[in-house]
């Protein structure tokens, strides 16, 4: 809900033929989907394409950018591979042609420092869930200045960017979880970094040929994608049955649809359906790491020699 009124809060103000969007190829559904539909609608929509380590460039978005640009969105950390995207870069060279920039900021919101004045954006989403907030609740920053066009209308709550009465109780558990999140970010960052490559170096070592999307550039603390070569993900993760884990993004999978961020990085249809996405938390511990490790190792290995 925070990205469909960031988006479509900015460009109803324009009739569609005067306005123009730039999203990348990356981008969660909650961001991609909204873009479409104002496409359907006869608004200018371009979609830039990232790199081979699943970042956008700030000279892609500018090559995108159209007289008549409204609005660039750009997420700030990818929620399959956990790249971080140039966002401060993308920010400034729009704002120097009076453009708007929107991030989603799902994934990064406690795990990664995301003060919006650093960033330099005009909005900024935020999802409860993703630093153990409660489940349902969001929220999305609006610089002062910044107008939009509500999607709920009706009585005058939220400053009038949303009409009907405040679910006060989960508002207060955002804001709370808001507040641990910003005092445990530091100690978090860095355990969930440490376990993090302590995985990746184990499936490395046991793994021939094993691959880790995006490892070449920075990714959030908590996220591991890795392609596991000769098998698919679904059976590893269908044999690991003690991890929960997915083929691609968590909110997807179940889906059958293959990952469009590998895709977009230019992975061909064996990697794709290699790849399992491991995510950590705040209270993973070496153990629990350690032991998803040998699950893993352990279930690649029994179907390698099986199809021997």
């Amino acid at each position: 809900e925070s990205n469909n009124l960031a988006i479509k809060g900015v460009m109803f103000q324009y009739l569609p033929e005067n306005a123009h969007i730039v999203i990348s190829e990356i981008e969660h559904p909650a961001v991609s989907e909204p873009a479409m539909f104002l496409k359907r609608l006869g608004y200018g929509v371009t979609v830039v394409p990232c790199n081979e380590h699943g970042v956008v460039s700030p000279e892609a978005v500018e090559a995108a950018l159209q007289p008549n640009t409204r609005l660039v969105s750009i997420m700030h950390a990818n929620n399959e591979i956990g790249t971080v995207q140039p966002i401060r870069a993308i920010s400034e060279l729009c704002h120097r042609r009076s453009i708007l920039v929107h991030s989603d900021a799902s994934q990064s919101v406690g795990k990664l420092p995301t003060q919006v004045g650093e960033m330099d954006v005009d909005m900024l989403t935020v999802a409860g869930h993703k630093f153990y907030g409660p489940k349902g609740v969001g929220a999305l920053f609006v610089r002062r200045g910044v107008s939009l066009e509500s999607l709920l209308h009706g009585a005058g709550h939220e400053n009038g960017y949303r009409a009907g009465t405040e679910n006060t109780a989960y508002i207060v558990g955002l804001g709370q979880a808001s507040v641990l999140a910003a005092k445990a970010l530091d100690d978090a960052f860095e355990g969930m970094t440490r376990l993090r490559d302590r995985l990746g170096e184990h499936l490395c070592d046991a793994i021939p040929d094993i691959h880790i999307n995006g490892g070449a550039v920075n990714r959030l603390p908590n996220t591991l994608s890795v392609s596991f070569p000769g098998i698919s993900g679904r059976e590893i993760l269908a044999r690991a049955t003690e991890i929960c884990a997915s083929t691609g993004s968590a909110c997807h999978s179940s889906g059958k649809i293959e990952s469009a961020t590998l895709s977009a990085m230019g992975k061909d249809h064996e990697h794709i359906a290699g790849t399992v996405r491991l995510s950590l938390g705040w209270y993973s511990s070496q153990e629990d790491i350690d032991r998803a490790a040998s699950l893993l190792i352990d279930a690649w290995e029994v179907l390698t020699e099986a199809r021997v």
